[in-house]
């Protein structure tokens, strides 16, 4: 069996990190280390990213996260009234029916759910 169970992100900061991916998206937080500037945040389903702080950061972010939310439409509208701002909004794409924001350093978020993949993605 091989299961990807961990994913680090090198951020500029990594209490504003982990303080985005909890308010924003909702993870909690596992655990920090703040003595090396780590923090782990975890999903409802038991995936640990590591945000690691680095003072050397890529320009352009090469990596994209996808989150599985309950509904696209629902948390894009609930995300949008609170402030928070998109890339784009729920849509069909090339890869099905979701949405797209940035964390604080870039890296790219995409929103699926799997109602609406079915439904609209095709």
């Amino acid at each position: 069996m091989v299961k990807l169970d961990h994913l680090t992100l090198f951020v500029r900061d990594y209490q504003v990190a982990r303080d985005w991916y909890v308010n924003t998206l909702g993870l909690k937080t596992e655990f920090e280390t703040p003595e090396h500037s780590v923090a782990a945040v975890q999903d409802s389903e038991g995936f640990t990213l590591f945000l690691e702080q680095s003072a050397s950061q890529p320009s352009n972010p090469s990596c994209l996260l996808y989150f599985q939310v309950d509904s696209v439409d629902g948390t894009y509208e609930r995300l949008r009234q609170q402030g928070v701002g998109f890339k784009i909004p729920p849509c069909r794409q090339f890869w099905g029916y979701g949405a797209e924001l940035a964390d604080p350093d870039g890296h790219r978020v995409r929103l699926w759910d799997a109602a609406s993949m079915q439904t609209k993605g095709e």
